[in-house]
């Protein structure tokens, strides 16, 4: 079973935002703009839109720049007379599918993570925030479908490898263990070492080295689960759980 590693390329993450873009589209225009969205607490269809409409915005503002400074905020785009959330939402989609494809993705470009400031960042980045919102949108409407294997897959890497090193958990504290996640659907397995706000993926030629990197919890169960869960959209116990239950808390992300 393959350890983590980068489930695409540039066309790979665009041809996962070609399907969950017009799938959350679809979503949104079949819910009344006040519905709320149950994953994610306080907002509703049209919050979830706008949001997602203004990301797109921000990151089509820079991605393609060259530029490795930090870009001003600008994912606030506003709503003109007679647009709607939806068709905002449409705007930004057209216009960072147009970026993405003309994109290199070893040129510089910002981003928040400890990694290098490459333009391929991003792709990936608006692809999974693309699929988790889809199915918040999808849930609102009571027919969420999973995120597709590989996709996933790539996603919950992504947690490990990008927003947990970033320091964007959900919730901080001083866990210390390894946990290993393996995506039943994928052939894929991850070992995560925590040691306490510090985090490692480790490779698997280090994994047996010393005792500490014994895995204290085990998680199996679709990537799509696994993803979902690391979002805080599903809880842990809807996956096969086995050892220390207290570790899982520390791979949640914002």
């Amino acid at each position: 079973m393959a350890m983590s590693r980068l489930q695409g390329s540039k066309d790979f993450w665009i041809g996962a935002l070609r399907a969950e873009g017009p799938a959350f589209a679809a979503a949104v225009a079949e819910a009344p703009p006040e519905t709320p969205v149950l994953s994610c607490p306080g907002w509703t269809v049209n919050d979830l839109t706008l949001h997602l409409a203004r990301i797109y915005h921000w990151v089509s503002s820079f991605a393609g720049a060259g530029l490795t400074t930090r870009p001003e905020r600008q994912d606030r785009a506003e709503l003109e007379a007679g647009v709607n959330p939806l068709q905002l939402w449409r705007q930004g989609y057209d216009q960072l599918m147009t970026v993405f494809d003309g994109l290199d993705p070893e040129a510089p470009a910002w981003n928040w993570a400890p990694q290098p400031k490459k333009a391929g960042f991003w792709p990936r980045r608006m692809a999974h925030e693309t699929a988790v919102h889809r199915w918040d949108a999808q849930l609102a409407i009571a027919a969420g479908e999973p995120v597709e294997a590989k996709l996933a897959a790539d996603g919950v890497s992504e947690v490990l490898d990008t927003w947990l090193p970033a320091g964007r958990r959900r919730t901080p504290g001083g866990w210390h263990g390894v946990v290993q996640l393996t995506a039943t659907d994928a052939a894929q397995e991850w070992y995560l070492r925590l040691r306490g706000e510090g985090v490692a993926l480790l490779d698997t030629a280090t994994i047996f080295d010393h005792d500490d990197h014994h895995a204290r919890a085990q998680v199996s169960g679709t990537a799509s689960d696994l993803l979902l869960a690391l979002w805080g959209r599903v809880s842990f116990e809807t996956l096969d759980v086995a050892g220390d239950r207290t570790l899982l808390e520390g791979l949640r992300t914002r």
